[in-house]
């Protein structure tokens, strides 16, 4: 198992992404702002696991994995807030959300419908299990990130027993 892990952290944030792609572009579930800004740790989780598989064991494998972690658990991160705003624990983004309009003039009423976003992000547009996409994402990076950590670890530990 453990040496599956450097795999695990490249394959697991690879098919979380690709879940969301396959959802918006074969699913024509569209996006809002912050499930695009979840995507992001991922991409750079794959990157760095690359980067640390093709360097092989060691110290800056080790590192390259660290950091991946740590992109991961921003993802996560911003799972736990995106979920919040789904279920209207917290306000989103006024540019996402459906933030009151009050004390407009129907002109700045009317431009701001104009500039409203086609996907809001306070609205669950998919769940499963009663957990929507984005608190999905948040167990789901959770879980990788202490699988790439996992593997951090291991390559810290093989650089000091060499």
């Amino acid at each position: 198992m453990r040496r599956a892990l450097p795999l695990v952290a490249l394959l697991g944030p690879a098919a979380v992404l690709g879940a969301a792609l396959f959802s918006q572009h074969v699913g024509g579930l569209a996006p809002c702002q912050m499930c695009i800004w979840q995507r992001w740790p991922h991409g750079i989780a794959i990157g760095l696991a690359a980067l640390a598989l093709l360097l092989g064991r060691g110290r800056p494998a080790a590192l390259l994995f660290f950091l991946g972690a740590l992109a991961l658990l921003v993802g996560s991160g911003l799972g736990v807030f995106h979920a919040g705003v789904e279920l209207a624990w917290w306000e989103g983004p006024t540019e996402c959300s459906g933030a009151p309009a009050t004390g407009l003039s129907a002109a700045d009423f009317v431009e701001r419908l104009k500039a409203a976003p086609l996907v809001r992000c306070d609205v669950v547009a998919w769940s499963f299990l009663g957990v929507s996409m984005a608190g999905w994402n948040a167990i789901l990076s959770a879980g990788l990130a202490g699988a790439t950590l996992l593997a951090a670890r291991d390559q810290a530990s093989s650089s000091a027993s060499q």
